[in-house]
């Protein structure tokens, strides 16, 4: 048996260590990602709106990728708000070459995302209790820090 609990402790080590390995290494390219786009910008002399949606796709990003090696827990909001704008970026980057069919599919795409954004924060404060324990107010904690 304490054998079984060293090599579950080693196994919970090696998950963990993965993890920020990961984390580390998705940060990484973000910024990396980033800042290439940002010296492109700043190199081309004009920025124009896709740019700066870009700018906050990657700022979406970061903030997840942060926000999930925090609590370990993925927020999906953070996956629609990155749909959303890179939608909003097809949208008005393509939108002289694009059929009025396809002008409404991603603008119903944009109002699917935006209500699905809307039902998740809705149901997250409405059904998310602050009596749980280790809980803290805009702040999803992990399992093992309640412990």
């Amino acid at each position: 048996m304490k054998l079984f609990k060293s090599i579950e402790k080693a196994g919970d080590l090696l998950v963990e260590m993965f993890h920020l390995v990961g984390l580390f290494i998705i940060g990484a390219t973000i910024i990396w990602s980033a800042v290439h786009e940002y010296v492109r910008m700043m190199s081309d002399g004009n920025v124009g709106l896709d740019d700066i949606l870009l700018l906050f796709i990657y700022l979406e990003l970061g903030a997840m990728t942060g926000v999930f090696f925090r609590t370990h827990r993925l927020p999906v909001i953070f996956l629609i708000l990155i749909a959303i704008t890179a939608l909003t970026r097809y949208l008005a980057i393509d939108l002289k070459d694009l059929a009025v069919t396809e002008i409404i599919a991603l603008a119903g795409a944009i109002l699917i995302l935006t209500v699905a954004g809307l039902v998740l924060r809705f149901s997250e404060c409405r059904f998310t209790s602050s009596t749980r324990p280790g809980y803290q107010e805009g702040v999803e904690q992990d399992s093992d820090e309640r412990k």
